[in-house]
Parts: C-alpha cells; sequence; structure tokens
C-alpha cells in the first residue's frame, strides 16, 4: 500500500484549506488508507477526517513519518510565496527538501506559487522545485513562472470545482463573507452596510466567519454597523456548515475565493470583494460585478448586475471545469 504524507496550511481553521484537504483525502482514500497530515491541530485532523495526523513543528515526528512513506504531497493553496511570510515560504520549502532528501516522490499539488521575493529565496525554491517528480498549479501566473525558471507544471483548476453537493433549496438569504486584510476600510463596510439595508432589508443576512482569527471579529462588526442603520435587520453570524449554508443563498457578496466558488457551484448570484488578484480572475471569469476595497463604484449598478445574473448560465460554467486527477494518479499508483 502506498504510503503517503500531506503537507499544508492545515488544522487552521481555515475554510478554503480545510476544503481542498477534504477533497484531496477523499480522492486519495480511493487509491490507499496510509495517510498522515502534518497539521497544526492534529486531533482535530485526525477525528475530522479519519487519517493519521502529526504536529507541524513536530519535526522528529515529521522526519519519521516522511521517512517512511513513499510520497510526499505539498499543497493546495498558496504555500510557496512570501509576502504573506518568508517564515512560511522557508518551512513549506524545508518539508519538500525533507522528502526530496529522504529519496521519495514529491508532488506539488494545485499550488498557487509566487511572489517570492528575493534572489536566495528564488534560488532556493527553483533548486527545491527543479528536485520534485510533478508539479500542478492552479494558475497561469504560476505556470510561467516556473516556466521561467525552466520547470514543467501542469495547470490545473481548484481542486474544489470538484466538490459534490446536492441542490439546496434556496432561501430569502442574503450572504456577507468579509476577512481582515491590510486594506479592509470603515468606508466600505459602510457603504455595504447601507447596500444591504437599502435593497435586502426583508432578507436574512447571513455573515460567514470562515477562519476564527481573521474573520470572525470583522463579522461582528459589520453586523453592529448593520445595525446602528437599521436595528430590526435579521442577521446571523455564520461559522459552521459552511458549504451547507452557502448552498441555500440567493446572493453572496464575498471577499474570500473559496467562499465565492463554493457558491457559485451551488449557482448562487455572486458579488466579488476585489482584495486579491485571484478574487478579481474568478470574478472576470463568471462576470461577477466586483466591488473594490475602495468602494468607488456605483453601488446601484452592482445590486443591478447581481440581479441580472443567471443561476443556469453560472451552474453550467462551473460544471464545465473539473480537476484533472490523471497524472497525479499515475504517479501514485506508481509509487509503491
Amino acid at each position: 500500500m502506498t504510503k503517503v504524507v500531506v503537507s499544508g496550511y492545515y488544522g487552521f481553521g481555515n475554510f478554503g484549506d480545510e476544503t481542498i484537504l477534504s477533497i484531496l483525502l477523499k480522492h486519495l482514500k480511493k487509491i490507499t488508507s496510509d495517510i498522515t497530515v502534518i497539521s497544526e491541530n492534529p486531533d482535530f485532523t485526525k477525528n475530522n477526517y479519519g487519517v493519521n495526523s502529526v504536529k507541524r513543528f513536530d519535526l522528529k515526528n515529521i522526519f519519521a513519518v516522511i521517512k517512511n512513506s513513499d510520497v510526499l504531497i505539498s499543497g493546495g493553496g498558496s504555500l510557496l510565496q512570501n509576502v504573506t511570510s518568508s517564515k512560511s515560504l522557508a518551512y513549506y520549502l524545508f518539508i519538500i527538501a525533507l522528502g526530496v532528501l529522504l529519496n521519495k516522490k514529491v508532488i506539488i499539488f494545485a499550488q498557487g506559487i509566487g511572489p517570492i521575493k528575493g534572489k536566495l529565496a528564488q534560488i532556493f525554491a527553483k533548486y527545491i522545485l527543479r528536485c520534485c517528480h510533478y508539479i500542478s498549479v492552479r494558475d497561469q501566473n504560476s505556470l510561467n513562472l516556473l516556466e521561467s525558471w525552466g520547470l514543467n507544471s501542469d495547470l490545473v483548476c481548484d481542486p474544489v470545482y470538484s466538490l459534490e453537493g446536492n441542490m439546496a433549496e434556496k432561501t430569502h438569504t442574503v450572504g456577507i463573507q468579509l476577512r481582515n486584510f491590510k486594506t479592509m476600510n470603515l468606508n466600505l463596510l459602510q457603504k455595504l452596510a447601507m447596500l444591504i439595508n437599502s435593497k435586502f432589508s426583508g432578507y436574512r443576512i447571513e455573515i460567514f466567519s470562515l477562519q476564527k482569527s481573521q474573520d470572525y471579529d470583522l463579522s461582528i462588526r459589520f453586523e453592529n454597523i448593520l445595525h446602528s442603520i437599521n436595528p430590526d435587520i435579521k442577521t446571523e453570524i455564520i461559522s459552521d456548515n459552511i458549504v451547507e449554508n452557502l448552498s441555500k443563498l440567493e446572493y453572496l457578496i464575498g471577499m474570500r475565493f473559496h467562499a465565492l466558488l463554493v457558491a457559485l457551484k451551488f449557482g448562487v448570484k455572486c458579488c466579488a470583494i476585489n482584495y486579491d488578484i485571484k478574487v478579481e480572475k474568478l470574478a472576470k471569469d463568471y462576470n461577477l460585478p466586483i466591488i473594490s476595497m475602495t468602494a468607488s463604484e456605483n453601488f446601484e449598478q452592482i445590486y443591478q448586475d447581481m440581479q441580472n445574473l443567471s443561476s443556469q448560465n453560472i451552474l453550467q460554467a462551473v460544471n464545465s471545469k473539473s480537476f484533472d486527477w490523471k497524472n497525479f494518479d499515475e504517479l501514485l499508483i506508481r509509487s509503491h
């Protein structure tokens, strides 16, 4: 049986990364039952997914499980970049390098690569990735970067396109999903609240917290702004059963890439808040209205553009994409 170790941003309670992990593990279990995930919260990962798990900085045990494995999978997500943190890039490259040094098959799984700033960091990343057996990336910029380094990779869609679920009956509900980010500002929050009150005051308003450490306090802040405008507006902060609750929405105004993608998978009419290039690209792919962090747009037009979206057209476009597991599976099956 092929023994697999998975490394990524897991165990932090981030909805997008945990959804990717659930999809990856479901697929891996068709091939092997010997799976270990490196996690910030091993108990949660073990109990939630039924796999082995070791603590993220338990280097002794990480060394042991990789040494005893056949394959190391790094990803998905945007792990190999140093815009968020240089320490994070160093950590994930170290884990990959450990797999290479221990002569394991190393797979880079559906990652967004870069930006990587600094010559030394680029040289180290290029050298380590050159030693990997298979690389798949989820965006054209990552593919272009690796091509400029003389590295081959497959361009795949985000694994969350493989998310399965039954179509839910739509409720009279609007979702708002915000994340704390350096460009978040009071002007944006107030304009969003005024839009919600003027166009959706008769709806139930669900405010989604997809990662407690980054979203929850901001969700409460936005809820308070809404209630200061209209004390009678019905709101609830949602932090559990995210997929189920997203699937029932009529509309979603969201920041996080995976909140928008999951909603689109269920035909929800969406508006994107553009804090990152990946969100802007997703919005353009599906002709979604976009609100910038400066909130300088005409919000009446934003509302009209949301209304004019076709759920049927959204579903048709989203379902035309599927994650390609072929090369991934071939390497995995050959690895034992």
